[in-house]
């Protein structure tokens, strides 16, 4: 075994085994990355094929007569968690049960209508995931630096939930503590009306003839990137948290029809003056989302261009390390055609002037920069 692997064992806070049932995209990862922490993992799933799949990529083993786990990860859709939550809660009754859905007041009011032991079950949900699922996307890595929920209740002590906070400390993303309602209504902001807004976009590409698409830049990329996500899967999601999307949605659609009415007719008094407010506050949005490491720090971006050859991206992160200067962010985009990609790197803003100056003299060509 690796000192790597023997360190990161040292320090391990979990003692297992830990039950993960689901072996799609979370699942998996999360077994995965316990197994890189020496934590026994047992897998479960509906599907013999999906768990046979997970444990050949070194998930964790299948389930055996005996097993007593110390703490379950429920990680299946959310229009069937809280079945599958009652039924662990039921089968193995010395372990604390968890599951992993995107909401988290409806699975713990209907374990409660149901008269299920709650005090061994607490909802938690990693802010974290990939365009792509199933267990051959699974990353050990998946979750480190990311925001992990921890949605405690009334019927639930500190003490009784601490292996689940061990669980998120250990695969080295950062527990956040709040209520199942803070949180849902927290996810219908920051990830349930984004998708929405963004496949109502990508929709609009559909028809689109395809000369316009040929035009399209990082911009479209950027705002549409999620809408590729699955339907069926979100309409779980947004069904379960209906009221509060509802309310971020209507919202929306009152200054999108601000900005309808005011283009409708620009030379009206007022009207540039709308649009200009809405871009303003969309700015002001934006600058209130925490950076690298939860910072509210607001970077320099400075935009390089890079020859489309095998080693330039490479060559302009080592040059930047050289000159002492950190990597805070990074956005890639290529032009259609051109032998030339555009490299936006976000930098601290007093090492702006001096990343532009060491690059130019060391060659490359800057296409812009901003704050």
């Amino acid at each position: 075994m690796s000192s790597t692997h023997e360190g990161a064992h040292e320090h391990k806070r979990l003692v297992g085994p830990v039950r993960i049932v689901g072996s799609g995209l979370l699942g998996a990862s999360i077994g995965l990355g316990l197994r890189q922490q020496g934590v026994e993992v047992i897998l479960d799933d509906a599907s013999p094929s999906a768990r046979r799949l997970a444990i050949d990529y070194g998930a964790g083993r299948a389930p055996a007569d005996g097993d007593e786990p110390t703490l379950i990860v429920v990680c299946v859709p959310p229009d069937v968690t809280a079945d599958i939550v009652v039924r662990e809660l039921a089968d193995y009754p010395n372990a604390l049960v968890t599951d992993v859905a995107s909401v988290k007041v409806e699975p713990l009011r209907e374990l409660e209508r149901r008269g299920a032991d709650v005090s061994r079950y607490i909802g938690s949900h990693p802010m974290a995931g990939r365009e792509r699922g199933g267990p051959i996307s699974a990353r050990a890595d998946l979750f480190v630096g990311r925001p992990w929920v921890i949605a405690g209740h009334d019927a639930i002590s500190y003490r009784a939930a601490a292996a689940l906070e061990d669980l998120v400390l250990d695969l080295g993303a950062t527990p956040i503590e709040m209520t199942p309602e803070e949180h849902d209504r927290g996810v219908a902001v920051v990830s349930h009306a984004p998708q929405v807004v963004a496949s109502l976009m990508a929709a609009r590409l559909g028809d689109a003839p395809d000369a316009s698409l040929g035009l399209a830049g990082q911009g479209v990329r950027d705002v549409t990137r999620i809408a590729a996500s699955d339907a069926g899967l979100w309409v779980q999601i947004l069904g379960a948290n209906a009221g509060h999307v509802e309310t971020v949605l209507r919202a929306l659609r009152d200054d999108l029809d601000g900005v309808i009415s005011a283009l409708s007719a620009p030379s009206d008094p007022g009207s540039l003056r709308a649009i200009a407010e809405t871009i303003g506050r969309g700015n002001t949005g934006v600058a209130r989302l925490p950076g690298k490491h939860g910072q509210s720090t607001v970077f320099t971006r400075v935009v390089v261009m890079v020859d489309d050859t095998p080693g330039q991206l490479g060559r302009l992160f080592t040059e930047m390390g050289e000159a002492g200067i950190n990597l805070e962010d990074l956005r890639l985009e290529h032009s259609p055609g051109a032998q030339f990609g555009l490299a936006e790197v976000s930098v601290v803003p007093e090492h702006e002037e001096r990343l532009i100056d060491e690059l130019v003299r060391r060659g490359w060509t800057i296409a812009g920069a901003q704050a």
